[in-house]
């Protein structure tokens, strides 16, 4: 498994969804995005839809109708209804993500101190692969 720490610092969470969610679709997976806050869900599944003029990211909340076709489906538990096999923590808040391939937490400066505290208890998982990316003039790049 893959566990991808982001650290937020210009972009605003739902265009850095945004861009993740790109990536996972383009590889033709589905995603799961999680997060307690149903105002930030609201804004993250506003910026998939106007994501981009040449396309729009499809997405749906898990509690409506036909969740399960969703190829990208947002929630505040890890309920993957559409069998997502990559998950987004957007609140910066961790989860185990057993049973996906992927997972992609994000954090900004509030919650820093709760991923690094993450970062040092996953060291002990065996199998496990973490990745630390920061925005470098406006481009993502992998520190570790």
């Amino acid at each position: 498994m893959k566990i991808d720490f982001w650290q937020l610092s210009r972009d605003p969470v739902e265009k850095v969804v945004a861009l993740i969610a790109q990536r996972v679709m383009d590889g033709g997976e589905r995603l799961l995005v999680v997060s307690g806050d149903p105002e930030q869900r609201e804004a993250i599944s506003r910026g998939l839809w106007k994501s981009g003029p040449e396309h729009f990211l499809a997405n749906g909340e898990a509690s409506d109708p036909g969740a399960e076709l969703q190829p990208i489906l947002l929630a505040d538990t890890l309920d993957r209804a559409n069998g997502a096999s990559h998950v987004v923590f957007a609140d910066g808040a961790y989860r185990d993500p057993a049973g996906f391939e992927r997972a992609f937490l994000l954090f900004d400066e509030d919650t820093k101190q709760a991923a690094r505290r993450t970062w040092s208890e996953l060291d002990s998982v065996t199998g496990l692969e973490r990745s630390y990316f920061e925005q470098v003039d406006g481009r993502w790049v992998k520190k570790r």
